[in-house]
């Protein structure tokens, strides 16, 4: 049994219910807040000097945090697309992993989001590659899932997690030192939780290439070969440095390598011309 596994036996009672919904809940709280009232939402983001003075309720209260802060047309528009596909991803492997482990995933990533910008205590951190993980965890899950650009152009999320995965490796190339930690946090959490399966599909693949390329070459063997040994089966495309002859004591034309050339039982009767007979 997995360590999740046991940890969902004794753990479970603590899983959150719907837990994507309260986060949007959260942040379309603080979002409206800031709006009406001039709030500002630095006071609540994850800033680990300000915790080290007491501000401890930024551990928690930066994931409410919305992904923008401006009111305009195009930014209220990203705001209800991002909450919508939020919910979407989350209610999904919410479903597909249960109330637990979907609960576990999204701890993980806090703990690792709050753990590496302790690095850096005078910067920021953002929540928003803790979002980037759940939306990798959905296309691994589902990478055929069909989204429409800008309500036109499908596009199958596999291909836009690629499109994150390279920027997340563009980050840790060239981007600065917390943007970096944040990546390490959102891929850790990914791959902690799916290390297993991929490590599965890897064999998979090595397994079914190995298989294809061995039928291929039986394949090619088959239907080209010109020299069989009639014992062992050995050709001239499966060993090209061997001389292959035939015997003349044989009745047809039977052909072996040099190792059975002299060591097999004579073919009294030639059975292919028997069978066209």
């Amino acid at each position: 049994m997995s360590l999740l596994s046991k940890l969902e036996r004794s753990l479970s009672r603590f899983a959150i219910p719907n837990l994507s919904l309260y986060l949007i809940i959260g942040q379309v709280l603080c979002w409206g807040l800031a709006l009406m009232t001039g709030f500002n939402l630095e006071r609540i983001a994850l800033l680990p000097a300000a915790v080290l003075t007491g501000e401890v309720w930024r551990l928690a209260t930066f994931l409410f945090y919305p992904p923008s802060q401006s009111v305009d047309t195009l930014s209220i528009v990203f705001l209800a697309f991002a909450w919508y596909m939020f919910y979407l991803m989350g209610s999904a492997l919410e479903h597909y992993w249960g109330e637990f482990r979907y609960s576990a995933f999204i701890g993980l990533g806090w703990l690792l989001t709050v753990a590496v910008a302790f690095i850096t205590p005078g910067v920021y951190a953002s929540n928003l590659f803790l979002a980037g993980s759940v939306f990798l965890a959905f296309a691994h899950l589902n990478p055929d899932f069909t989204l429409l650009i800008f309500f036109i152009l499908p596009v199958k999320i596999k291909w836009l997690a690629l499109l994150q995965w390279l920027g997340y490796g563009f980050v840790l190339v060239v981007g600065p030192w917390p943007a970096r930690l944040l990546v390490l946090a959102a891929a850790g959490n990914f791959l902690i939780f799916f290390a297993g399966d991929i490590r599965e599909r890897i064999r998979a693949g090595r397994r079914r290439m190995a298989h294809q390329a061995s039928a291929f070459a039986a394949s090619q063997d088959e239907r080209e070969s010109r020299h069989r040994c009639r014992v062992c089966g050995k050709t001239d495309l499966s060993h090209p440095q061997v001389d292959f002859r035939y015997c003349s004591k044989c009745a047809g034309n039977q052909c072996y390598c040099p190792e059975h050339i002299f060591n097999h039982e004579h073919v009294l009767v030639d059975e292919d011309a028997k069978t066209t007979t």
